[in-house]
């Protein structure tokens, strides 16, 4: 029998679609998972569970979140979304439960325990474990772009599997510092503890790599870490595709983002703070292309950016999941919620759809973000979309504005100020933007 064809509906924000019949159940407690949480109740009016492992800002005090706490082990996070089953099953028989997560490790923890959870009654939407396991390393994946074409940045390959073995030394490095280097796969790296770790490190001098490559092998490191040419460029030079890929291996949605500006402290690097909605066909064809030709089912959030030696867009790594910053693509037109749900609840085969909705999407304070954009041309395009109300940030849904709700956005806005204050002074952003940037010298000098 042929799925129905489905084409996206516009319900509106706090509509419910007439009993949805699934309950979506998210491990984690960031913006992402709120963002998630929020699409649900915008399409379908439904409540989320969250399984966390406290209850940070992002899900407290919300009136569209149960959250149930549970302790981090694996085995810890399988066993309490078995007993949510249970007690969903005895209060709500007829009800599917949706898995979600938003962090890698815990990705690996669902796809490893599928068979399970799918006997607990979850429905599963990600990968198969293999491939996630493939795709997630950053090696790998580099490979996987090389069979299609794809471009990437230059890149070694630190394996730290014979460290422990005397004699051990790390691959020589062929390219010009400063570099980049960051783990091949987040979940190796996730338990490893040393002083001044980090998500991504920013490399000046042989001598201080080297320092990092003894800190690793020292702490018990023995995965593969990447040490990659620095494509130069600030932050606007960073894009962000998201996708998604139905039970078919079709890809049914996908979305691009120009990133304006990104987090700086030690735990979030990397992560986009503020972004445009904006239609980017040839990064969009290249995910679509890379997540088709491996079989990838599920969502998956790609990192990219522009080259701008040679105007090419290099891809950095495939995530797993969603994304921290998902929200983007709900609020460029195309609700995350729905595409997951036609497909993995109700068995629609939906025609695909790119969010193209012009946005503004920024978990920092507007003031910030203007004096953080040193380009003329993109900085008037911030502020136009300002104006014009083309604004969102995630956390801030007028169906679920408590007053706690409200004072702990606003307390995290102020909190960006000091945050980048610390991590990325003005005085660094102008150093980068006139070193990297062909006309830097020019734009370096905007005043704040």
């Amino acid at each position: 029998m042929t799925p129905p064809v489905s084409t996206p509906s516009s319900t509106a924000a706090g509509a419910p679609a007439a009993a949805p019949g699934f309950r979506p159940v998210i491990v984690g407690s960031d913006i992402g998972v709120y963002a998630l949480a929020r699409a649900f109740h915008e399409r379908y009016g439904v409540r989320t569970t969250v399984v966390a492992f406290a209850e940070p800002g992002p899900i407290a005090h919300s009136s569209i979140i149960d959250v149930v706490l549970s302790g981090s082990e694996p085995e810890q996070i399988v066993a309490t979304l078995r007993d949510l089953a249970a007690e969903r099953a005895r209060t709500a028989p007829d009800e599917r439960l949706v898995a979600l997560t938003n962090m890698d490790w815990a990705v690996l923890t669902l796809v490893h325990h599928r068979d399970e959870l799918e006997d607990a009654g979850y429905v599963v939407p990600f990968a198969d474990a293999a491939l996630i396991d493939r795709i997630s390393d950053k090696a790998e994946f580099a490979a996987a772009c090389a069979e299609l074409g794809i471009p990437t940045p230059a890149t070694v390959i630190q394996d730290f599997a014979g460290a422990g073995e005397p004699g051990w030394e790390p691959a020589a490095v062929g390219f010009d510092f400063p570099v980049i280097a960051k783990p091949a796969s987040s979940a190796d790296y996730h338990g490893v503890s040393f002083p001044g770790k980090k998500k991504i490190f920013e490399i000046a001098t042989p001598a201080e790599l080297d320092r990092l490559m003894i800190s690793l092998r020292e702490a018990g490191f023995r995965g593969r870490f990447l040490v990659q040419e620095m494509i130069p460029g600030d932050d606007t030079q960073m894009r962000s595709v998201t996708a998604y890929a139905d039970s078919t291996g079709r890809v049914t949605l996908r979305a691009s983002a120009h990133v304006l500006l990104e987090e700086r402290t030690p735990a979030t690097r990397g992560n986009p703070s503020a972004m445009i909605v904006e239609r980017i066909d040839p990064i969009l064809d290249a995910a679509q292309r890379l997540l088709e030709h491996t079989g990838w089912r599920g969502f998956a959030n790609f990192d990219v950016k522009l080259d701008p030696r040679d105007g090419v867009f290099k891809f950095f790594e495939q995530n797993p999941r969603i994304g921290r910053n998902n929200y983007y693509v709900t609020a460029g037109g195309q609700n995350v919620a729905e595409v997951l749900v036609d497909d993995v609840v109700h068995g629609v085969r939906r025609e695909p759809v790119t969010a193209d909705r012009e946005v503004l999407y920024a978990v920092v304070p507007h003031g910030l973000l203007r004096r953080y954009v040193l380009d003329p041309a993109l900085r008037a395009r911030v502020v136009a979309l300002m104006r014009a109300g083309r604004t969102v940030h995630p956390l801030r849904y007028r169906a679920d504005a408590s007053p706690r709700r409200r004072l702990y956005v606003l307390t995290a806005l102020v909190n960006h100020w000091r945050k980048y204050r610390q991590h990325y002074p003005l005085q660094e952003l102008r150093r980068v933007h006139a070193t990297n940037s062909p006309d830097g010298a020019a734009s370096g000098r905007v005043s704040a």
